[in-house]
């Protein structure tokens, strides 16, 4: 399986936005998981894809075709930028600009909607550290009750019962009992 590396992920959206602007467009982009723990975080070395939403849907099938062009001339996968993890995603809060070059800018969503989506999505190793890395940034200082509630809102419908054992477990090996 291809992963990408902090470096490779700047030169495929350096190019996509250099091909964006060659149509007059310029692309918007909310940038989810492993990316944004390999961008915003240094969190970990690589993802193995770029999980992002389109912001301008009517243009979302032309930003599909240039980032298919991208995927040919670097010899990556199709799917290297998919928007694969939209199913966990309550809303687009708007967060820190990741990245901005011409012709394209992305951002994450905020701190609160980031953990939300790991704790939603809770399937293996990875999450889960992306989750602590994430409450370690929503948490400090504040108390359990407050943090719980500035991300419930962004719970995926139906995983709000594993979201919450797991956010208490994270709680309590981070900061103990509260």
């Amino acid at each position: 399986m291809a992963t990408f590396t902090r470096n490779e992920i700047e030169e495929g959206r350096r190019r996509l936005g250099e091909l964006a602007q060659t149509k007059g467009l310029y692309i918007q982009l909310t940038l989810v998981g492993g990316a944004v723990m390999v961008l915003r975080f240094n969190a970990r070395p690589s993802t193995k894809d770029i999980d992002a939403v389109i912001l301008q849907p009517r243009e979302a099938r032309l930003v599909r075709e240039l980032a298919k062009r991208v995927a040919d001339e670097f010899e990556w996968t199709e799917d290297w930028l998919n928007d694969g993890a939209k199913g966990y995603l309550v809303g687009i809060s708007e967060g820190q600009v990741i990245f901005q070059a011409p012709g394209i800018e992305a951002r994450s969503p905020s701190l609160e909607q980031l953990l939300a989506m790991k704790l939603s999505a809770w399937r293996d190793d990875i999450d889960i550290s992306d989750a602590r890395r994430l409450l370690q940034e929503v948490g400090q200082g504040q108390k359990r009750d407050e943090v719980w509630q500035s991300i419930e809102p962004f719970l995926v419908k139906g995983d709000e019962l594993t979201a919450q054992y797991a956010f208490w477990d994270l709680w309590e090996t981070l900061y103990g009992t509260d």
